[in-house]
């Protein structure tokens, strides 16, 4: 008996130590729109997505809150960010279909 009670707690503890690390691993995958921004954008769109960096200004960006920009449809975004443009880089081998969505609903977040 005391046999099966040590295998139950065991057993307990397994299943509370797995499901925590399923939960965390979870969590730590899902990036944010933001992070994911700031870590591949804003060396050339700027923090605040003005374009106004020295890159930016060599490309002639247009800042992210335009109305050219946001008229752009969630499809057009993430299409353009997946192929890129000109001189901007495809995304589509560096970042998931599900990070692409958060930069664009992020960058939905800069219209003013």
């Amino acid at each position: 008996m005391l046999k099966n009670s040590v295998s139950q707690v065991r057993s307990s503890r397994t299943l509370l130590a797995l499901t925590a690390l399923a939960l965390f691993s979870t969590y730590s995958l899902a990036e944010s729109g933001a992070v994911i921004y700031k870590e591949h954008c804003s060396s050339c769109h700027a923090v605040n997505g003005a374009g106004n960096t020295v890159l930016g200004k060599n490309m002639s960006l247009r800042p992210l809150a335009s109305p050219d920009v946001q008229k752009q449809s969630d499809e057009e975004l993430s299409s353009l960010i997946g192929k890129g443009k000109k001189g901007m880089p495809a995304y589509d081998r560096k970042l998931s279909r599900q990070q692409i969505g958060e930069l664009v609903k992020y960058l939905r977040t800069l219209k003013k």
